[in-house]
């Protein structure tokens, strides 16, 4: 998901979509613990994508976007 896309989400789906992620870091984390995670990138693009989401969730909360 890219910003422009996450800028064009309403305060509502954002927090849906933060909260579907960090569901899908717990599955990955757990996956890669007992061996069964194939592609260990996707962890990484998980947590991008979390902090992409809370960093436009914190500048609404500030006002600056």
């Amino acid at each position: 998901m890219k910003v422009t896309e996450i800028l064009a989400l309403s305060n509502e789906e954002l927090v849906k979509q933060l909260e579907e992620a960090q569901k899908e870091l717990f599955e990955l984390r757990f996956r890669l613990s007992t061996k069964q995670l194939v592609n260990h990138r996707e962890v990484r693009r998980i947590k991008k994508k979390i902090a992409r989401l809370q960093t436009i969730t914190r500048e609404r909360e500030l006002g600056l976007r």
